[in-house]
């Protein structure tokens, strides 16, 4: 299966989803961090203790860490770079499908597209290098090497939008 796709001047670029047993324990972590210094400050509430500082200050903390560990679990579920070659610009996104993360746009003057390798050697990955002379687009999805020399075939090959 491919990690990429590209059509009408858009290029997405999608992550390997984790195994669905990690993804569980992921979005369980994630629940669990929300809902039980909730219920804590509830019962707390219920019994006649009142609600502490302490207590809110739990709630925040874990609500905190909740948001990252839903950032991570969508990403691992969702996760993909999309990457808009328009007229006189390239635009990048990260798309967790709730969230839209790392907005960037570079000119689209002297564009060089290049691999980084990644990883262990014996992996054979990398990432996709989007630049120009002033600033560059990384892409931060592991992809073969062998496919990302099949993307920048096809960005090379393809005429600009006009």
């Amino acid at each position: 299966m491919s990690q990429f796709s590209f059509e009408n001047q858009q290029l997405k670029l999608q992550v390997v989803k984790s195994p669905l047993l990690i993804q569980g324990i992921l979005f369980l972590f994630t629940f669990l961090c929300f809902a039980l210094p909730l219920f804590g400050l509830i019962f707390n509430a219920i019994e006649g203790k009142g609600i502490k500082f302490g207590g809110i200050l739990a709630l925040g903390i874990f609500s905190l860490i909740g948001f990252y560990m839903l950032r991570v679990s969508l990403w691992n579920r969702y996760g993909k770079e999309i990457i808009d070659f328009n007229t006189h610009e390239i635009t990048y996104f990260a798309d967790y499908k709730w969230f839209i993360d790392g907005k960037k746009s570079i000119d689209k003057n002297a564009i060089l597209y290049s691999i980084r390798p990644v990883g262990y050697e014996d992996e054979n990955k990398g990432i996709l290098i989007i630049s120009n002379e002033k600033s560059a687009i990384e892409s931060v999805i592991k992809i073969p090497i062998q496919e990302i020399e099949k993307i920048i075939q096809i960005l090379e090959a393809t005429p600009s939008k006009t």
